[in-house]
C-alpha cells in the first residue's frame, strides 16, 4: 500500500461541490443510477441542518474521497453514537491510505464528541471489510435486525 499526503477537512457547505460527484460515484458503486443534483440536494440539506458530519480527504487540492457519520444514540449507555453511514475513495486515488485515514478522522470525532463508539453497516462483498478489521472494528452480529418499510 502506497501513503499519499492527504488533508481532511470537516466538510461544510462551501464543499458541497466537492463532495456531491463522490457521493454519487459512492451511490453508483452501490448500483444507483447517478444523479448529481440530487446529491447536491442531499448533502445541502444534511450539513445546513446539522444532521451530519462529513470528512472530505483532499489530496494536491483536489477531492478524492469522504465519510459521512450520522448521530445515533444509545439509550442503555445514554451517549451518543456515530453510524459511519457513507465511506468512499476515488477510484484514482485506491490503494494510497485514504481509506485508512477517512476512518482514523472518524475515530477521533467518536473521541471529541465522548462518543460510546461507531458503528457501520457494508454489503458481504465490499473490499473495504478487510480495512475495517485491520483497523479494528469488530463484527457484531447479535444485535442486528432490519425492517425494510
Amino acid at each position: 500500500m502506497q501513503t499519499t499526503e492527504v488533508t481532511i477537512v470537516r466538510a461544510s457547505l462551501e464543499h458541497i461541490e466537492l463532495v456531491a460527484p463522490l457521493f454519487d460515484a459512492y451511490r453508483q458503486f452501490y448500483g444507483q443510477p447517478s444523479a448529481v443534483e440530487k446529491a447536491h440536494r442531499f448533502l445541502t440539506k444534511r450539513l445546513s441542518g446539522n444532521e451530519s458530519v462529513v470528512f472530505l480527504a483532499l489530496s494536491g487540492g483536489v477531492a478524492v474521497g469522504f465519510t459521512q457519520l450520522y448521530p445515533f444514540f444509545s439509550s442503555i449507555s445514554m451517549r451518543r453514537l456515530w453510524i459511519l453511514n457513507d465511506m468512499f475513495v476515488a477510484a484514482t486515488a485506491r490503494k494510497q491510505g485514504i481509506g485508512a485515514v477517512l476512518l482514523e478522522r472518524a475515530r477521533q470525532w467518536a473521541v471529541e464528541t465522548n462518543a460510546k463508539g461507531l458503528i457501520l453497516e457494508t454489503m458481504p462483498d465490499n473490499p473495504a471489510r478487510k480495512l475495517y478489521e485491520r483497523k479494528e472494528w469488530r463484527r457484531d452480529e447479535t444485535f442486528h435486525y432490519f425492517l425494510n418499510v
